[in-house]
């Protein structure tokens, strides 16, 4: 079967930085942030990207263009007759699982848009910003009417292709996402009191790195920022021609991934400190803080409108390089069209979706895990379990089943300085760091 490829390297650098820029940098990033002492975090967060994310992110990328298949392939052809390529159906289920709840919630974003398209959240609702979130989540069909839009604007730009769909879609994605959190960064900026935000975001308070917490929230923020573990990564890598030289790439999205971040948080945090709410308001700072928060500033229902879309072109670019993860890998294990197979496992996430949606009304009372809801059951196995295992063989595969030479290569790394300092993470420092991720979020360590 012909293996389709990027259009240029720019193509395939805003693709993935598309698939590393979603729901996580806008609304996780803020609250992770706001929870852990705001700069001291920050601070850490940055080294961790530098000295963790970027490395393993080459990492992941470099197997996929090697081995020119999906995640399940690629441990096949790389180890071949060895059970490594069991491994990669971590990123298979944790795609499913992902994509099944992320699109819930992207749902809600659009069903907010709408609301300040028509102006019913220009102002506040009779019952409340939190009322209003509250019927509309409980509701039995309301919000999975907006997760099937959403996943059929996924699955319409996937069956696309990866030139003419994913690579096309986060050319505009990209450009017009950054554009748009510029201008809200600016305006949030020129607010009364937002120099406190500023501050918060940027003046470390030292003393909160007395607490190990902080060390493990930067360092999964920024493993789970860049994607990295799933394996959609390796699959757009698998998309790059031998031709294009991954440092310099890997390099660029990791960056960008952080600017990102960062310029998220000059969206929310002045505004948040303008208006006198408390940063560590945890999830909830999305969908009900800061619609109050924007009823009260000046063209408030314009920032509103404009920040969900923000929100929604976030969340898109996102949700096709999750869905292209078991597409890649059905259409090559049963030579499916890309049609076909986008439609199927897309609507196969759907159907997961509406348990999602039902564990907030009717299902409330379902907790498959101790006192978690069904999205809080899927989101802590993908992210705390399936997502850190996935990057583990990952790091593993190239730092000790390859030879030195051979991952050098893969990496374009051979006639590089930095080589052996990249080595070095990806064999020791990763996967220590990866295993003490998932012992603390299963409950271990810390």
């Amino acid at each position: 079967m012909h293996r389709e490829k990027w259009g240029t390297k720019l193509g395939f650098m805003l693709a993935a930085m598309g698939s590393a820029v979603g729901l996580g940098n806008i609304w996780r990033f803020s609250f992770v942030a706001g929870n852990n002492g705001g700069g001291a975090f920050l601070l850490l967060y940055l080294l961790f990207v530098l000295i963790i994310g970027i490395p393993l992110l080459l990492t992941e990328v470099s197997i996929g263009r090697k081995a020119e298949s999906d995640v399940v392939g690629s441990f096949q052809k790389l180890a071949k007759g060895t059970p490594w390529y069991l491994t990669g159906f971590f990123g298979i289920i944790s795609s499913f699982l992902i994509l099944s709840f992320y699109a819930v919630v992207a749902g809600w974003a659009i069903f907010y848009f709408w609301n300040y398209i028509n102006g019913s959240f220009f102002t506040q609702p009779a019952v409340g910003y939190e009322g209003a979130f509250g019927q509309f989540i409980s509701h039995t069909w309301h919000p999975i009417a907006w997760t099937a839009l959403f996943m059929i604007l996924t699955i319409t730009i996937v069956l696309s292709g990866v030139k003419k769909g994913i690579e096309a879609a986060n050319k505009i994605f990209m450009p017009l996402l950054a554009l748009i959190l510029i201008a809200l960064a600016v305006f949030s900026l020129s607010l009364d009191g937002a120099s406190e935000g500023v501050k918060f975001l940027f003046q470390p308070n030292w003393s909160a790195l007395s607490e190990p917490s902080i060390y493990i929230a930067a360092l999964g923020q920024a493993f789970f920022s860049l994607s990295l573990g799933m394996g959609a990564m390796l699959t757009y890598g698998s998309y790059l021609r031998k031709e294009n030289k991954l440092p310099s790439a890997a390099l660029g999205i990791g960056l960008m991934d952080t600017f990102f971040a960062v310029i998220s948080g000059l969206v929310i945090f002045p505004a948040v400190f303008a208006f006198g709410i408390d940063p560590s308001s945890g999830p909830p700072l999305v969908f009900i803080t800061l619609p109050s928060i924007f009823e009260q500033m000046p063209f408030g229902g314009i920032i509103g409108l404009v920040f969900f879309f923000a929100l929604i072109l976030a969340s898109l670019s996102s949700s096709v390089s999750i869905l292209e993860v078991p597409t890649a890998y059905f259409m090559r294990v049963f030579s499916w069209t890309r049609f076909a197979t986008s439609v199927l496992m897309g609507s196969i996430m759907f159907v997961m979706g509406i348990a999602v949606s039902l564990g907030f009304g009717i299902w409330s009372g379902v907790t498959p895990i101790g006192e978690k809801n069904i999205l809080d059951s899927m989101d802590y196995i993908a992210s705390n379990i399936l997502l850190p295992l996935g990057g583990l063989s990952m790091a593993l595969l190239v730092g000790w089943y390859f030879k030195k030479s051979e991952a050098l290569e893969s990496a374009d790394l051979s006639s590089s300085s930095i080589g052996g300092f990249w080595y070095f993470i990806v064999k020791w420092m990763a996967p220590i760091l990866i295993v003490l991720i998932f012992l603390n979020k299963i409950g271990i360590i810390f």
